[in-house]
């Protein structure tokens, strides 16, 4: 019996001192990156969205009706873009339901 407790406490030993560092790294990053945000975060995200929105509109000006002088190359592309999107939006919901057609109620 004291054979197998020995064979266990060193398996444990091995198994701490393999995991060690790579629990290290994980509770490294997960400090960072999984905290709630703070309040500044909420500032900065604020002052962030009023100059994009300002960008936003001086591009707009800027353009000057650029959406009228699309090209037939341009706009194909773009179609072929957003199917794409949809096609692996739909792709996801049949994958995430299991079940080709509905949900299996």
């Amino acid at each position: 019996m004291s054979q197998y407790v020995a064979k266990a406490t060193a398996l444990a030993k091995t198994l701490t001192a393999l995991a060690s560092p790579p629990l290290k790294e994980f509770w490294k990053y997960a400090k960072v990156e999984l905290s709630p945000p703070l309040p500044g975060d909420f500032l900065k995200l604020q002052k962030s969205l009023k100059e994009s929105t300002k960008n936003l509109k001086t591009n707009v000006k800027a353009s000057g009706g650029r959406l009228g002088q699309v090209t037939v190359r341009e706009a194909w592309l773009n179609v072929l873009v957003t199917v794409e999107i949809v096609s692996w939006f739909y792709m996801g919901e049949v994958i995430g339901r299991r079940h080709f057609v509905g949900y299996k109620v």
